[in-house]
């Protein structure tokens, strides 16, 4: 908590210094611990706080009292993102300062969009975030106007984070060659979904994998993984293909590093009814079929992330038009699912949105707990 502190208080202040009546340390840690404690919307954050002055007062001064929701609001749009997002990983890293684990980790690319930011005419931000399953962490995000500009915002999201070592997924969208290039250049590999925006290549890989003959010596070279599933009334089947034979390939040389293409083919049968679903992707990875399927199937795990946003923290319903103060609200709720998945709150096991309404009514207990891990 004491360097917490102390990387907060680093933040630059951009307020006149002479009018300021609430500490920025103190704002940003009401902001962060309120967030924790099941506030969504600035009215709530700030009654938070009010709840648990004497609680707050143990980290922070408060000497003027609780800032309103108003304070916290504007300073919230005056701090850089940037230096909000340096703080989630500072956490991140000291959390796991004594990791030993060498394995690739899979880093999944993928944008939401926060629809209670549009104001009148203003767009609502399309936030575009890099999130690690293997650490529960995103390692950063860019912000742009509309989904169609995730083209832009994947190489300049690349830039900032650390994928050295990594595998890179994006889903069809952000399969393109300059993101290709980008990827290798930052010495990671990618495993990139691929539909009709890249026709020829969507075309070759799906005639090559439907023919049986091709698909069976993809078997008998090892380059093949079955996984069966029982959840919601329904069984989830699904065959994974990898195979390094692309030398028949046309547009090989357009994609850097290309190594292997693969298919998942997806059975869901619930009852009489079987429904099937065949994804295809392009891979710098030699033929690895374990290790193809797992950057697959993390893949969605990125969805699993806007979920909890969604639902969790209820980002559609907040209406905050300033657009510093929604992205630093949206770094702070990613902060937030990865503290709360480390947090042991009462019974094993209960939703993240459980935990949030149990800090809420026992704050100085659970704070406390999250603080000192």
């Amino acid at each position: 908590m004491e360097q917490l502190v102390e990387w907060i208080e680093l933040i630059e202040d951009p307020r006149q210094q002479s009018k300021v009546r609430h500490a920025l340390l103190d704002i940003v840690l009401i902001v962060l611990f309120a967030t924790m404690g099941n506030a969504n919307e600035w009215e709530e954050i700030a009654d938070f706080a009010e709840c648990h002055e004497e609680f707050l007062k143990k980290y922070i001064s408060l000497e003027n009292g609780v800032p309103s929701r108003d304070t916290i609001r504007r300073v919230m749009g005056m701090i850089k993102p940037e230096y909000i997002q340096q703080l989630y990983c500072k956490w991140n890293d000291m959390l796991n300062s004594n990791e030993g684990d060498k394995l690739k980790k899979i880093i999944c690319i993928d944008g939401k969009t926060m629809r209670g930011s549009k104001y009148k005419d203003a767009k609502a931000h399309h936030i575009v975030s890099a999130w690690s399953k293997d650490d529960g962490f995103c390692l950063g995000q860019k912000a742009v106007l509309e989904k169609s500009n995730e083209i832009a915002a994947i190489p300049e999201l690349l830039d900032v984070i650390n994928v050295k070592g990594q595998i890179v997924t994006i889903d069809a969208m952000g399969t393109q060659t300059a993101i290709v290039e980008k990827i290798k250049a930052n010495k990671a590999d990618y495993v990139l979904s691929v539909k009709e925006n890249q026709k020829n290549l969507y075309d070759d890989i799906e005639k090559y994998l439907q023919d049986e003959d091709f698909k069976q010596g993809i078997k008998d070279s090892g380059g093949y993984l079955k996984t069966v599933e029982k959840a919601h009334g329904q069984i989830e089947i699904r065959e994974y293909y990898q195979t390094k034979d692309i030398s028949w390939l046309v547009d090989k040389k357009r994609w850097k590093g290309l190594k292997s293409i693969g298919m998942v083919e997806k059975s869901i049968q619930r009852g009489d009814l079987i429904s099937v679903e065949k994804r295809y992707y392009i891979s710098s990875l030699a033929e690895d079929i374990t290790l193809f399927a797992k950057a697959v199937r993390q893949h969605w795990s990125v969805e699993s992330m806007h979920w909890h946003l969604d639902v969790t923290f209820k980002e559609d319903n907040n209406t905050t038009s300033d657009k510093i103060a929604a992205l630093n609200q949206n770094i702070i709720r990613k902060w937030c699912i990865s503290m709360l998945k480390l947090l042991e709150v009462g019974k094993k096991n209960i939703s993240l949105k459980r935990k949030r309404y149990i800090i809420c009514m026992q704050g100085e207990k659970y704070l406390e707990q999250i603080m000192n891990l």
